[in-house]
């Protein structure tokens, strides 16, 4: 077999790699080739026709060329020459370069810095106008058909990096253009506002609107008057040399007032990065860079355009004490004396597990480190926790209890080079668009299989090989019955168990129940399909499963995640690049908060509060006692508040009176109270019960890092100064704590990181310099700052390096009945986040979405007589709550769907009751059974006509650059000077 193949280009050889394509190759040396359709991060794309070079003596397009075979390559003979710029004055037949007084005059307009390089004076062809106007119709991004050059990269990222199959190019006009499903303005299509078209765009033909009239020093003018600028800058500046001349001075000038900022995005688990272009207080966009690890170039409508909240009026700026039946704005030292004064007197007069301590999910794992050293050394006490109680904490127990580590067991790459990847109870297009986009991607171009178990049609289950609907809670029946039927066959992994699995013989009887007839019976879900799902798993090398909360908020949520770790560990889907076990983690520092402590339980790193060694290895570092005994965990918290044992709180950047499960109870836990203290940016619905309220500062006014779902560690740099008076959440911490009698001395979150990784040996290598720009870590890191991308390399972390079969039993514990005879789901949308504190202060969201709904099947809505946007009232035996309807076949039956979003008298927490996973104290929230009373029959829709799912998808392979082959009007530019 060939290794290498030798080809030489100018004259000089260099060694590529079979099947290379070319220009990757002439990109490696020090020749330049024009290339403006290509982007290394999309690949070829053949559009532009820029890249022509002479091979073997024919012209060819280098980007369209791969390498099999020794080859001749000239760059610079006069045909190619010839050839390239006859392909660049083509590209400015279409576009007018006026960079002066261009927004997309930064440095990085790939037309003007090729046109540059090339030299190229002056073009052969006048630029020619467009019969067509400017798309504003999306609240986020505007099209300008007159400057669009029909590269296609944006179709390419819409069609297979994003894939939501949105943008085409219509090669049959008179004129081609991009158009949006089948030729509809941007918002009335399916574009799910992700900005990857904008991102990917060589030019300011499709550009963010906030970057429109604010980047350039001379662009803020009405449009009559730019284009005035625009025909005089061209009249002054004949030739490109001199207008690129005062361009590049303009745009060098931009860089002294626009800061770009490395930045990790503050709403889900997929952990994207990218750098935020910051003008005074202004956000101007959002651009994720290839180098980003687990997003690349890829983005999602929230961290691409969901940054309004950092600059919204309603943000918290001086500190709150409540008077009386109001609150005051104080100054800190009075704000923080008031806290340490009430916390003291509480823990003398009733004991430090008298007082709890919740930590932020969206606050830096530097901040959860702080929050529970605070818990532990200043007050004495074990009671801490996180939200990660609300959602992931049954996944992390079965995998402790499989494998013995709760965290994804791979990287997202794992997840697209899988052959298989079973998805159950994840919306992952809405709830993890980007992460679900590499799963989309990989089952459209390369084959893979996609099996999704939801009670929803959503997105991936209309995209799935195959899509089940089983009853709600009872995954683990069909999860056992697949694996028993998989051991009675005797497909096991029998050589991986024998080696690395324990408790095989005991599991095996356990499953006796699990028979393909019971599961029937559970799950509604046919024998025969049973019966496939085992053999489709058997006969595939690499199977990943991810879930979400559509598992784990059950009554049995551990003992379902332990379901599904058990199976893999029976098929051998462990230890193994594409393979694994991956619970998507809903906010974006979720992992980390955990990972850093804050939990009732743990210790940083997931040592045992009662484990001796750990403790005393905290004890003599902070200088104080511990108990060893695990504190009360978030559902405890409420509880004990209510039996008056719990007398004090400190919540920070968690609204639990809205996202707790039963809000009418956990409202009257907070009304109780002897004192209570919430940190966080806004005067949340939380915070309207506390004493005092701390004005903290989000992501990007601070520095840290966020753990992602692949437990990647990454830093996030401070882009802006902390709004008003308001503070990072750590130097709170360590302000109150001096103020107890402390001597937390941190100067900048790099030190509380190098004290928990002198701690932690989970953490042992983690080091900021490691974490510079985007580099990254993933946990466990050694001492040299070796991390592990892959999980369980070499065994698992147990005594005698196996994992664990963990038998389980089933019981199904929530159903509905006569009088409430409908169950209503619950789960996010693309567009909002959580309960919405953030993201309903973008007003270009809110347009796409300006309120919550409840998804009613057709059937249902016929049943009960009603039609698009009524209004009914949803009864559980915890509450009522009202909403608007919308009716699809998302749901069926008897299902409902209200998103998580939904708040005021819409919030679903006034249906839950205090129902949890009997393993984690996990809220059930999706066991709630209700009855429907119908209020109005009809009315408008909560669904705008803007939103996405209104649109109708256009999927095809990539941009099809031979439809404009085939155009009567196209030459090949290698065959201008073909005899050349």
């Amino acid at each position: 077999m060939q290794e290498h193949i030798v080809v030489t280009i100018n004259g000089e050889e260099y060694l590529a790699e079979p099947g290379q394509n070319l220009l990757d190759l002439i990109n490696t040396t020090n020749e330049f080739v024009p290339q403006i359709c290509y982007n290394e991060s999309l690949g070829p794309i053949k559009t532009c026709d820029t890249c022509m070079v002479k091979v073997d003596g024919e012209i060819v397009r280098a980007c369209g060329t791969t390498i099999h075979d020794v080859m001749e390559v000239n760059t610079t003979i006069e045909t190619a020459k010839s050839a390239q710029k006859e392909a660049l004055d083509r590209i400015l037949e279409k576009h007018e370069l006026y960079c002066t007084v261009c927004d997309y005059n930064n440095g990085s307009c790939e037309i003007h810095n090729t046109v540059a390089e090339f030299g190229l004076e002056e073009q052969s062809r006048p630029f020619e106008p467009k019969p067509y106007e400017i798309d504003n119709s999306s609240p986020f991004y505007r099209y300008d058909p007159d400057q669009c050059i029909l590269c296609g990269r944006c179709v390419e990222v819409c069609q297979d990096v994003q894939v939501n199959e949105t943008l085409l190019i219509d090669w049959k006009r008179e004129q081609p253009r991009v158009v949006w499903d089948n030729d509809v303005p941007i918002d009335q299509s399916s574009c799910v506002s992700c900005g990857q078209c904008v991102t990917v765009c060589p030019c300011n033909a499709l550009m963010e609107k906030n970057m429109v009239g604010e980047a350039g020093f001379m662009t803020d003018q009405e449009p009559g008057l730019l284009r005035s600028m625009i025909d005089l800058t061209k009249k002054t500046e004949p030739g490109y040399g001199p207008l690129f001349a005062v361009s590049d001075t303009e745009a060098s000038m931009r860089e002294e007032r626009i800061e770009k900022t490395k930045t990790v995005c503050t709403y889900c688990g997929v952990g994207c990065t990218f750098d935020v272009w910051t003008k005074d207080r202004k956000i101007l966009k959002v651009e994720p860079q290839q180098d980003s690890p687990a997003n690349g170039i890829s983005s999602c409508i929230k961290g691409k355009f969901g940054w309004d909240f950092v600059n919204s009026e309603e943000r918290l700026t001086r500190p709150l004490i409540r008077k009386d039946d109001h609150f005051v704005e104080v100054e800190w030292e009075e704000a923080l004396s008031y806290v340490s004064k009430r916390f003291n007197e509480i823990k003398k007069e009733k004991g430090a597990d008298s007082l709890g301590f919740i930590a932020s999910s969206k606050a830096t794992n530097e901040e959860s480190y702080l929050m529970q050293k605070f818990a532990r050394q200043v007050i004495g006490t074990n009671n801490v926790d996180n939200c990660s109680r609300y959602c992931q904490s049954p996944a992390t127990k079965g995998l402790f209890r499989t494998v013995g580590y709760g965290g994804d067991s791979g990287s997202i790459d794992d997840i697209a080079e899988a052959e298989m990847v079973i998805t159950i109870g994840s919306n992952t297009a809405e709830s993890h668009p980007v992460l679900a986009s590499r799963i989309k991607r990989s089952h459209k171009l390369f084959g893979q299989k996609l099996y999704v178990f939801d009670l929803r049609k959503h997105e991936m289950a209309q995209r799935a090989d195959r899509f089940f609907q089983p009853k709600s809670g009872t995954d683990l029946v069909w999860l056992s019955a697949v694996t028993k039927y998989i051991i009675d066959q005797g497909w096991e992994n029998k050589d991986f168990i024998g080696k690395w699995v324990n408790g095989f013989e005991e599991y095996k009887e356990s499953l006796s129940k699990f028979t393909l007839e019971y599961a029937e019976k559970m799950t509604n879900i046919p024998r025969e399909d049973l019966i496939d799902i085992a053999k489709q798993i058997v006969n595939v090398d690499k199977l990943a499963i991810c879930w979400a909360m559509g598992v784990t908020q059950h009554q049995l949520g551990s003992d379902t995640s332990t379901a599904i770790s058990n199976l893999l560990l029976i098929t051998g889907n462990y230890m193994r690049n594409g393979t694994g076990a991956f619970p998507l983690r809903g906010h974006n520092n979720v992992q980390g908060c955990s990972d850093f402590g804050s939990m009732p339980n743990f210790f940083p790193g997931y040592e045992k509060v009662s484990d001796d060694n750990a403790r005393t290895r905290y004890e003599k570092a902070w200088n104080t006692e511990i108990p060893n005994e695990p504190g009360m965990d978030n559902h405890e918290m409420m509880v004990a508040i209510h039996e008056g044992k719990l007398n004090a709180l400190y919540i920070k950047g968690e609204d639990t009176g809205i996202v707790d499960a039963n809000i009418n109870y956990v409202t009257e836990a907070l009304e109780k109270l002897d004192f209570f203290v919430v940190q966080d940016l806004f005067l949340t619905h939380t915070a309207q019960y506390a004493d005092v309220v701390l004005p903290a500062a989000p992501s990007l006014e601070k520095d840290g890092t966020f753990t992602n779902t692949e437990r990647r560690i990454q830093r996030l740099y401070k882009a802006l100064d902390p709004m008003g008076e308001s503070k990072p959440d750590w130097v709170i911490l360590k302000d109150l704590a001096n103020k107890m009698g402390f001597d937390w001395n941190y100067r900048h979150p790099s030190e509380i990181m190098s004290e928990a990784a002198s701690l932690a040996p989970l953490f042992a290598g983690v080091d900021y310099k490691l974490l510079e720009n985007y580099n990254s870590l993933q946990w466990p890191v050694q001492e040299d700052g070796t991390d592990t991308p892959l999980l369980f390399t070499n065994g698992f972390p147990f005594e005698d390096n196996k994992a664990k079969l963990y038998p389980l039993s089933f019981e199904l514990k929530h159903d509905t009945d006569e009088e409430f005879d409908l169950h209503v789901n619950n789960g996010r949308v693309l567009e909002h986040f959580h309960e919405g504190n953030m993201t309903f202060k973008s007003s270009g969201i809110v347009k796409e979405l300006p309120s919550s709904f409840i998804e009613i099947s057709p059937e249902l809505a016929k049943e009960r007589e009603i039609k698009e946007g009524a209004k009914v009232k949803l009864v559980s035996k915890a509450g009522e709550t009202t909403g608007k309807v919308h009716i699809t076949d998302r749901v069926s039956g008897n299902e409902l769907y209200l998103p998580l979003n939904a708040s005021g008298k819409s919030a679903v927490n006034y249906l839950t009751d205090n129902s949890v996973d009997k393993d984690s104290n996990t809220p059930a929230y999706k066991e709630i059974a209700v009855r429907m009373e119908v209020l109005e029959k009809k009315g408008k829709s909560p669904l705008p006509d803007n939103n996405y799912r209104r649109g109708n998808r256009q999927p095809q392979i990539g941009v099809q650059p031979e439809r404009k082959w085939e155009r009567k009007d196209y030459i090949f530019p290698g065959k201008v000077n073909k005899n050349g």
